[in-house]
């Protein structure tokens, strides 16, 4: 059972069911990075002999600790994973790859490993210097208090902009044996991941070698992580990270239904994470599936997809509930299709069809179409009429709050 006694935190109900996982230690700080009265520095450990894998954002401007988590991982596997909220550490040149640094070589002074079996991780405002003195006095706090238990605390330590933390759990049988996929993530405004999400950390007590770990997260990460939207933005910082303690079930064919099995286990966890960093977007009142069917490759669809959720104007419809599908048309419209037939074309709100033949379905009404928008959560579909291929997007609406968020955030 999950440790539901421990769940007494900011948004995790005292019986959400989640799973500690065994020979993965979580231990948080208040070091004061940038907020004050809570947690913001967090130490995940993990048993001697587990492996690794991640994916990072693709940003070029990536921020310190991504460079330096690449490259410590490239060597060997990971102790430790070193995460610290209230400041990216990006855009700041040479002088954050040495603070990241040397906050590995601090955490691996402390924990009895080397300096590249610590990978870094920071989420919180772009170009200001890490306060490396403050985070280093928190390290050892961190590590006094890891415990198998610390997920729902881990959680809430990684959170900037999110209103309330994200844990999820699944378990699934290997081999007879129960294995168990826990995973945290934060993440509510920057979000247009292009490799995971924002920052994410999935752990499992099953035993994989690294190469079928980064193929599960692989796979796991294309239709969750990177099938969302909150503002089109994609952060300097995104990282999504599993490890494996190798405590449990091992899995060594990629072929059998243990590793299928298990890895429809991280995609779940993957899945639902993703679903609650849209849901939790800045200001968001709407969560809002948009399904493009009927395009001639992947690609043309996500294209589709992904102009219909990066549109203001139809964000700020869905925001004032307003079935205004003209904002909805034009945007498949502009999207970039060469020699797309309008008469083939279909646009649905749920099960209400709105455009047909090109233009407006003569059984649509606006009452039908109001009815749904006023749903906190709906669904856009679109069918192009060119192909088999099809992709879904998670995205939100554009609310005030959005605005006032982002506008005071530094403030």
């Amino acid at each position: 059972m999950g440790a539901s006694s421990k769940a007494q935190v900011r948004g995790v109900s005292a019986t959400s069911l989640w799973y500690p996982v065994a020979g993965v230690r979580l231990g948080v700080a208040a070091a004061g990075i940038r907020y004050s009265g809570r947690a913001d520095l967090l130490v995940i450990e993990l048993a001697e002999g587990g492996s690794c894998a991640a994916v990072f954002t693709r940003n070029a401007f990536c921020a310190a600790p991504v460079l330096v988590a690449r490259e410590h991982l490239s060597q060997r596997a990971p102790r430790y994973l070193l995460v610290n909220s209230g400041n990216a550490n990006a855009g700041t040149g040479e002088a954050g790859l040495e603070a990241a640094r040397s906050c590995c070589s601090g955490l691996a002074a402390r924990g009895g490993c080397e300096p590249n079996q610590v990978l870094p991780f920071s989420t919180g405002v772009i170009g200001e210097n890490l306060p490396v003195e403050r985070l280093l006095a928190g390290l050892q706090p961190a590590l006094d208090g890891l415990d198998e238990d610390g997920w729902p605390q881990a959680a809430e330590a990684i959170m900037t902009t999110d209103t309330r933390p994200k844990l999820v759990s699944r378990r699934v049988q290997v081999g007879g044996r129960p294995v168990t996929v826990t995973g945290i993530a934060k993440g509510a405004g920057m979000i247009r991941p292009d490799m995971a999400t924002m920052l994410a950390y999935l752990a499992t007590d099953a035993g994989l070698e690294p190469a079928l770990l980064r193929t599960c997260l692989e796979r796991a990460v294309a239709p969750s992580f990177n099938s969302i939207s909150v503002d089109g933005d994609t952060s300097t910082n995104d990282a999504c990270v599993l490890v494996a303690s190798g405590r449990g079930a091992r899995i060594e064919d990629s072929e059998g239904a243990d590793y299928q099995g298990f890895c429809a286990a991280v995609e779940a966890v993957c899945m639902e994470l993703a679903r609650a960093i849209v849901a939790d977007g800045e200001g968001a009142t709407k969560l809002v599936e948009i399904a493009v069917e009927g395009a001639a490759s992947g690609a043309e669809a996500r294209q589709v997809a992904y102009t219909i959720a990066h549109s203001p104007l139809v964000k700020t419809a869905l925001f004032a509930s307003d079935p205004n599908w003209g904002r909805i048309l034009a945007a498949v419209g502009r999207a970039g299709v060469g020699g797309l037939d309008i008469a083939r074309v279909e646009i649905w709100l749920d099960r209400v069809c709105i455009v047909r033949n090109g233009g407006r379905d003569p059984d649509y009404t606006e009452a039908a179409g109001q009815a749904v928008m006023e749903l906190p959560e709906l669904r856009i579909g679109v069918r192009l009429g060119r192909g088999e291929a099809e992709a879904r997007v998670l995205t939100c609406d554009l609310s005030y709050d959005y605005v006032r968020i982002n506008a005071e955030y530094r403030t």
